[in-house]
């Protein structure tokens, strides 16, 4: 396949965010969308024996491998005997990196992206309590650098369950609140008779931070003040995460009061787009699911 080949069939007849690892006899080729919407890594093996494609450098560490370079939006690499071949991306190409991936998708391993949007949380709401805690793993992070800022202690209040997957993707409402029950138990010492700050990377739907309430109500916490690490989601992703239909959406259909109420908090805060856009410096990334600001063109919804 020529480059021109190649840069056609990818600027013509596949659109949306993909990322493409394919394995052609002894070719083994890697493609990333013009957009960058997700991540694709390249990473060498000890004493240059190979390469290695993934989504997280986390997978490079399993295998001793080191990271080489990030894939560019639009590349195409093609491993094989002889090496490594690029063929280069269009000039077109924009990086729109998902910016949910660094809030909520990518491991904990992200810690300093979190731990900043934290410290802004705690910099734009101020509030009296006992201790900072988070739903843990993509919250913790975001959780440290809230007490941090605000100097109130953190501690743990929840215990994760690590054989659970993700819940706020199931298809169906039951199952979410079954998984959520199973997931997650809490630590009644570090709880009860205390006043919470409780950091979420992000509240979708809000079925899943009403029933963590509802533990630590029943746990004995005296107030709780619910914090999201992100500004409120309001529109549907159309780029591989699964949030719902925008009526399905609480930020959509509630206000902040009537999401507190809903949940059963004490006070609800949610990153502010500003304090995100600071963070992530640079705007290199998509984050059409809080601003409606798509990249290319969607369904309407």
């Amino acid at each position: 396949m020529s480059a021109w080949d190649s840069r056609y069939l990818i600027r013509h007849n596949i659109k949306g965010a993909y990322v493409l690892v394919i394995t052609i006899g002894d070719k083994l080729i890697g493609v990333r969308d013009p957009y960058g919407l997700h991540p694709l890594c390249i990473g060498t093996l000890a004493n240059n024996s190979g390469y290695v494609l993934a989504s997280e450098t986390c997978a490079l560490e399993a295998l001793d491998a080191e990271f080489l370079r990030d894939v560019t939006p639009g590349e195409i690499v093609i491993i094989d005997k002889s090496g490594l071949q690029s063929i280069e991306p269009s000039r077109w190409c924009k990086k729109n990196l998902c910016v949910f991936e660094m809030v909520y998708f990518a491991r904990p391993d992200v810690y300093e992206f979190r731990r900043k949007c934290g410290m802004k949380l705690a910099q734009q709401n101020k509030i009296d309590a006992d201790l900072v805690m988070a739903v843990p793993d993509s919250g913790i992070p975001a959780a440290i650098g809230y007490a941090e800022a605000s100097g109130i202690p953190y501690g743990e209040g929840l215990i994760k369950n690590k054989y659970m997957g993700r819940t706020f993707i199931l298809p169906v409402q039951e199952q979410r609140e079954d998984a959520v029950r199973i997931k997650l138990s809490t630590i009644r010492h570090n709880i009860e008779g205390k006043r919470l700050i409780i950091i979420d990377d992000s509240i979708v739907r809000g079925t899943t931070l009403r029933r963590i309430v509802k533990h630590l109500r029943d746990s004995g916490a005296k107030e709780i003040h619910v914090c999201a690490a992100s500004p409120e989601v309001k529109f549907s992703c159309y780029f591989g995460i699964d949030t719902p239909h925008r009526e399905k959406l609480i930020a959509v259909q509630k206000s902040i009061n009537e999401i507190c109420e809903y949940i059963g908090a004490d006070s609800v805060t949610y990153l502010s787009e500003e304090s995100l856009k600071e963070v992530c410096g640079q705007d290199t990334y998509c984050k059409a699911c809080f601003d409606g600001n798509y990249p290319m063109e969607v369904p309407i919804n």
